[in-house]
């Protein structure tokens, strides 16, 4: 199909995402990029946010990513992500009680020796993946 790109997104345990796309625009760790048809090979490692994609049909769609990395051919983008869920997929009362766990954990109210970083990183990806459902993105 002329003018498009394939766009594979996979975790470890399974394919998210294999089809033809007219654009796809990723989280990099140095920021938001595109990338369309034709585009010049690069690697880059991704951070936590929406990776978003059109469609053959123009619609526009979103996946939840959990870092990892993507790498862009001119006919191909590949996303190797650490998690991944389409937005339909996401379970929206579980990412509401993961956000309150990070909170608790942050604010001293849980177990001594907390990881920050790691609650942080968790609060980070539960509020992505509230922000989209609640956005009401594909």
């Amino acid at each position: 199909m002329a003018g498009t790109i394939r766009l594979e997104v996979v975790t470890p345990e399974k394919a998210i995402v294999s089809e033809d796309v007219q654009i796809v625009m990723a989280p990099g760790s140095l920021g938001e990029f595109g990338v369309l048809p034709g585009h010049t090979p690069f690697l880059t490692s991704l951070k936590v946010g929406t990776l978003r994609y059109k469609d053959t049909g123009g619609n526009e769609e979103c996946v939840f990513i959990s870092g990892g990395f993507a790498e862009a051919l001119p006919n191909k983008v590949t996303v190797l992500a650490e998690s991944a869920e389409k937005t339909c997929d996401i379970n929206l009362d579980r990412a509401r009680a993961s956000l309150e766990r990070a909170k608790k954990r942050l604010s001293g109210e849980g177990e001594p020796g907390t990881d920050v970083v790691r609650a942080k990183a968790s609060m980070d990806r539960a509020m992505y993946r509230i922000h989209l459902v609640e956005t009401g993105r594909r």
